[in-house]
């Protein structure tokens, strides 16, 4: 989720789910120790639980970021060993690491030494020529002795020559049923699945398998109310806000930016599937995507979008 997840789009998840452990965009080690911190990493105490996802191939280097880290609070520090994008690769982390559970395992085990909260680790059922019934295992035996109890399993492959990031989303197929198996051979483990999930419902069936949890990626982001209004009930929680609560609930926050020197458009271009499915949706995107980014604009633009939902929900049928 790398350059969607930010703060702002957090804080809108936030208002939608009080239970849902939301997670950072993933930041590599080297950025937290050498580039802008308080960018990269602050955020507002209303988004908790949040997870630090970080990117890195260095026990030494993730150390010191999850040091550096610490002040700011997160919930949860998770290492991704799952992205396959060319930058990840480039770096020698992500995804391509699924080959090296020794240097995962250094890895983590320096990550735990260095936090105070707990550390867990995100990864995919293998990549490649590997064959995932062997491998992934493997790598959580490994990992897990070095102290990690918590895995969230990407369901398919990582194909790093030949898929772009895209493809590597939508391509290989799922293989839900290695991640079930997975909690059977390690029922001491927390073991929760991603990919492909795109509903409350799916999200229930896979629990109802013995899994421990479910990770919403990309439905999340581009049809947020499908999934997180309603999620909290999972915990027998009835939270469940009307989504034009959820817009109302964004105007102070949008106003604090904007009165910060920041743009409409940083946060507005999170909520643009916030009606999808609904009437009005169309005319919500069209005026955010081509109103928000004009010089001065401010929440005038968010009414102005507003007003097609409404007016679509009171035309006649």
């Amino acid at each position: 989720m790398m350059d969607w997840t930010d703060r702002h789009c957090r804080f809108l998840h936030r208002l939608m789910t009080r239970r849902a452990m939301l997670y950072t965009e993933m930041v590599t080690a080297a950025a937290v120790i050498h580039g802008p911190r308080n960018r990269l990493l602050g955020f507002d105490a209303a988004e908790q639980p949040v997870a630090l996802q970080l990117g890195g191939s260095d026990p030494v280097e993730l150390a010191q970021a999850v040091r550096l880290a610490r002040p700011f609070g997160y919930a949860e520090i998770n290492l991704n060993v799952g992205c396959p994008s060319d930058r990840v690769q480039s770096g020698c982390f992500g995804a391509v690491l699924m080959e090296r559970p020794d240097l995962v395992a250094d890895c983590v085990a320096a990550m735990r030494d260095a936090a105070d909260v707990p550390v867990t680790v995100k990864c995919r059922i293998g990549v490649d020529d590997q064959m995932p019934e062997d491998v992934l295992p493997d790598f959580i035996e490994k990992v897990s002795a070095a102290g990690v109890d918590h895995f969230v399993i990407h369901a398919r492959k990582a194909w790093l020559q030949g898929l772009s990031p895209k493809e590597n989303r939508e391509v290989p197929p799922l293989d839900y049923g290695l991640v079930v198996r997975m909690k059977e051979a390690f029922p001491a483990l927390t073991i929760c699945i991603n990919g492909g999930i795109t509903s409350l419902d799916q999200a229930r069936g896979l629990l109802a398998q013995g899994l421990d949890g479910v990770m919403i990626g990309r439905q999340a982001y581009h049809d947020p109310a499908s999934v997180l209004v309603g999620a909290d009930a999972l915990w027998g929680d009835a939270h469940a806000p009307d989504v034009f609560a959820v817009v109302d609930g964004m105007r102070p926050y949008i106003a604090r930016h904007l009165a910060a020197g920041g743009k409409l458009h940083q946060i507005t271009r999170h909520m643009l599937g916030l009606f999808t499915g609904r009437p009005g949706a169309r005319g919500w995107r069209r005026v955010l995507s081509e109103q928000a980014n004009r010089p001065g604009a401010g929440l005038e633009v968010l009414d102005a979008a507003l007003a097609h939902v409404h007016a679509a929900v009171l035309a006649p049928s």
